[in-house]
């Protein structure tokens, strides 16, 4: 009995809080599930693991000593429950069980019930006013323009106290927030000295909309400490990435390790840019710079830019043309001067649901090839929303990558500590090195909130024998990488 410990208590926590509340507060439970078989070959562009960390020392294992599991079948559950004062004030609680058939819950015989909460957060107004408060684990995103998904700096559940506030009803709203996303730690260090152990982001953003036009200046603050756990927290869903190799420099990781200072400021400012004047042809574009360790050491500063530019016809009623491109700086022949490429750590960055990116598409896990769009540039377009079939829609999406990075940075880091996390082949491209994916995407409606839905992926990519050695590169031409993801997905 004791593996059903968990979800019993839970759903007799659930039901007993709802009797409880039910005098005063309504509860409003809503949900979605995932269920899906994902045939993927070519991982990493090799079938093969990349190199991981294993410590915060740090310590990590080398790449290619794993080998794929070309066939997996994944289900997600979750479910979000409103308690519900009244229209001013309610409380937020999701839970979710995500994970493979045949391991953890899934597990038929003794399966380890893994239960989530991804969500725990009070939300209010302000009595008499429409400014918002929302405080705990939430959605936390920085601002990016539409057509390119999400941020590239940061997206995701976040525990963070934001407020909203509408300063010209329609036309003007501000946002400011506070996120602790690091906190070692946590009560006490581990010495009688302190040290900083936590990663902290302060955000303003400044949404302005007119007919036709809206920009969103914003700005971030970021306070990292030394001693944070960057290498074992990871900046990606899927552990494509660390905190470490998204927010410090190549510089860090030879020499005198690690940085001068306890803490370092980090800082990031942008405008998020959405034109629609010329309906139905609209354009979207993001400016961003960041940078942070400015005054410490200098082969730990960091600081880069990142620019996008895309544009769509919105004017067929049988789908939707979408073109885009970016644009970032890389690397420079040394790492003793630091780092060129803009910092940025848990990014949903991609335009037309790009293979290549980890974008948010709906069968998420097992579901890209987790490229990094920082130090690189490209272009791709889409057939977006295609509907030649009641009830289907389709998308069929390009992007090509071209790296940024010198082939002499990663190649020196590679030499003095070997195959490590901080550089991968597939994710960090050189200015000698490309890749190319295509996606296709079907989704059939069976019901209003029933849908069957394929994904389907294919990449190829070019890599340099004398930064990755002959192992990995040859590997990567061997074959190129597929993907053929089959399910469906349900909304309550």
């Amino acid at each position: 009995m004791k593996r059903f410990t968990v979800p019993v208590l839970l759903a007799v926590f659930l039901t007993a809080a709802a009797g409880l509340a039910r005098a005063t507060t309504e509860v409003k439970v809503t949900g979605d599930s995932r269920v899906y078989g994902v045939y993927f070959t070519g991982h990493n562009f090799t079938g093969w693991n990349d190199p991981a960390w294993t410590s915060n020392t740090p310590t990590w294992n080398s790449a290619g000593t794993k080998t794929e599991d070309s066939f997996e079948i994944w289900e997600r559950i979750r479910v979000r429950t409103d308690f519900v004062a009244n229209e001013n004030l309610k409380f937020r609680l999701a839970t979710k069980v995500d994970n493979t058939w045949g391991n953890g819950t899934y597990t038929a015989a003794n399966p380890d019930v893994a239960i989530q909460v991804y969500q725990a957060y009070l939300q209010f107004k302000y009595p008499g006013t429409e400014i918002e408060v929302n405080a705990g684990l939430q959605p936390t995103a920085f601002p990016q323009s539409a057509l390119f998904n999400d941020s590239i700096v940061f997206t995701d559940w976040a525990a963070a106290l934001i407020v909203k506030a509408p300063l010209v009803p329609g036309t003007v709203d501000l946002t400011a927030g506070f996120a602790r996303l690091i906190d070692t730690n946590r009560t006490y260090d581990t010495t009688t000295t302190q040290v900083g152990d936590e990663l902290d982001m302060y955000f303003l953003t400044l949404p302005i909309t007119t007919e036709g036009f809206k920009v969103t200046p914003w700005a971030v603050l970021g306070i990292a400490g030394n001693k944070a756990g960057y290498y074992t927290a990871y900046a990606s869903s899927f552990a494509e990435a660390s905190y470490a190799e998204d927010l410090l420099s190549a510089g860090t990781q030879v020499g005198a390790t690690g940085w001068k200072n306890n803490q370092n400021p980090y800082y990031w400012v942008g405008g998020a840019f959405e034109v629609s004047v010329l309906d139905p042809v609209k354009f979207y574009a993001d400016v961003i710079n960041g940078g942070g360790a400015l005054e410490d050491r200098k082969k730990s500063k960091r600081q880069g830019w990142f620019i996008d530019l895309g544009a769509e016809y919105t004017g067929f009623d049988l789908l939707t043309p979408q073109v885009f491109g970016w644009w970032s700086t890389g690397e420079d022949a040394s790492t003793a001067n630091g780092s060129e490429r803009m910092p940025h750590t848990r990014p949903n960055w991609g335009p037309g649901g790009s293979f290549l990116f980890d974008d948010s598409q709906v069968f998420a896990r097992n579901s890209n090839m987790g490229m990094d769009p920082v130090g690189a540039m490209g272009f791709g377009a889409s057939l977006n929303n295609i509907t030649l079939v009641e009830k289907l829609s389709q998308r069929l999406t390009f992007t090509y990558i071209q790296g940024n990075n010198s082939p002499r940075a990663i190649r020196s880091l590679n030499y003095a500590l070997g195959s490590n996390p901080y550089f991968v082949m597939g994710r960090d491209l050189t200015t000698n090195e490309h890749a190319l994916g295509v996606n296709f995407d079907s989704q059939y409606m069976i019901y209003e909130n029933l849908a069957a839905r394929i994904e389907t992926g294919w990449a190829h990519g070019q890599f340099q024998k004398s930064v990755w050695g002959h192992r990995l590169a040859d590997r990567a031409e061997a074959a190129d990488t597929w993907k053929v993801a089959v399910g469906f997905t349900y909304k309550y």
